[in-house]
């Protein structure tokens, strides 16, 4: 939920983010075959906070929550 989040936290959330889907995208190359186990969740620090986020190759997801 980003009700009541500053404009500028969610700005760079959404920067970060994009970030991290290349990032994923870039190393699970083959996504839903993905034979490894999953990362689990881990924190990303921007201006202004953190998010937690988790990268599902199978599914081929990264979750943010605040």
């Amino acid at each position: 939920m980003a009700a009541g989040a500053p404009p500028s936290f969610l700005a760079e959330v959404e920067k970060k983010a994009d970030e991290l889907v290349r990032a994923a995208e870039a190393l699970h190359l083959h996504g839903a075959a993905w034979q490894g186990a999953d990362e689990g969740a881990r924190h990303a620090f921007v201006a202004g906070g953190f998010f937690v986020y988790m990268v599902t190759p199978r599914s081929e997801l990264v979750s943010i929550r605040k």
